[in-house]
């Protein structure tokens, strides 16, 4: 069963739109031409056209192939890094009280125990 590609939304189009041309722009700093990025990469230099006008249909791994040629892999790894709206989440459960744990048995306790079923008849 073939899988429906989902569209995305205004602001994830932009946001793709944003990343392709701060790729290029970093491309245009460089000095680098499209076909010496895309030979580089590993890529067709009309696949690298795409993804610097904003195309969303590339890989991960294509993205990151375009970053390391740029120098900028580090960059990849700020993806997600900083998880703000997680981190407030997380927070909320930790802050939210919290049913106190069973007290532990000590021997005098264990041996009261015992002793208690033992006497019931």
């Amino acid at each position: 069963m073939p899988r429906s590609k989902q569209s995305l939304l205004p602001k994830q189009k932009r946001m793709f739109s944003q990343v392709g041309e701060q790729l290029r722009l970093a491309r245009l700093r460089r000095r680098l031409s499209a076909q010496q990025v895309a030979q580089r990469a590993g890529i067709a230099r009309s696949t690298l056209a795409l993804i610097e006008k904003g195309s969303s249909s590339s890989s991960m791994e294509t993205l990151f192939r375009i970053l390391s040629v740029l120098g900028l892999e580090e960059d990849f790894r700020a993806l997600a890094k900083d998880d703000e709206l997680g981190r407030r989440l997380e927070d909320a459960k930790l802050t939210s009280p919290r049913k106190r744990a069973p007290k532990r048995q000590t021997k005098k306790t264990k041996s009261k125990a015992v002793k208690n079923r033992t006497d019931r008849p």
